[in-house]
């Protein structure tokens, strides 16, 4: 009985617990330029010009159109208008080729925000590769990142659970908001 709760334990923290692939907070955000799509138009990103406008919500997610990613982004299209009153853009990304990126800006972010293609040199950047036994390789860890204007991480969450990355996203960005109202 020992070893069955043992296993069961170190299964749910692999599972259920935070992955250590991340940057941590107060670091510094790698500047990047990549390919995007938004509301079905191919376009390109770049971090440093849209933090010129505010923070930045950039969340990885491993594949398009997979069961958790698709709720994920549908849940970060819910609360668009929320972000934005917060000042805060948001950008998905994932290693989908633009086509599929097309489709999935269209049909799942509903046209409120761009995803962009993950590059190995972006996943490396920011650390996401996902790195679990059975999974192909190449794709990215599921971690929120949100970016203030000074370029710092202001807050990070890694977890392959979607449930609690825009909820959790969406109170960093509020954070930064009251921040800055008070400095003002």
């Amino acid at each position: 009985m020992f070893r069955f709760l043992i296993a069961l334990a170190a299964f749910t923290a692999f599972t259920h617990g935070p992955a250590l692939a991340q940057l941590p907070e107060g670091s510094k955000a790698p500047s990047f330029a990549t390919a995007v799509a938004r509301d079905g138009a191919a376009g390109r990103f770049n971090l440093r010009t849209a933090l010129a406008e505010g923070p930045v919500v950039l969340y990885f997610y491993p594949k398009a159109f997979t069961h958790g990613c698709t709720l994920e982004t549908r849940a970060f299209a819910e609360a668009h208008d929320d972000f934005a009153a917060a000042g805060a853009a948001i950008v998905g990304m994932s290693v989908d080729d633009i086509a599929t990126l097309k489709r999935f800006s269209t049909e799942e972010c509903r046209g409120k925000f761009a995803v962009g293609v993950a590059t190995p040199a972006i996943i490396d950047a920011y650390d996401v590769a996902l790195r679990r036994k059975g999974l192909p390789a190449g794709l990215t860890n599921r971690t929120s990142y949100v970016i203030g204007q000074d370029g710092r991480i202001a807050f990070v969450h890694s977890k392959l659970d979607h449930r609690d990355h825009v909820k959790l996203a969406l109170a960093a960005v509020r954070k930064l908001a009251a921040r800055k109202s008070t400095t003002d």
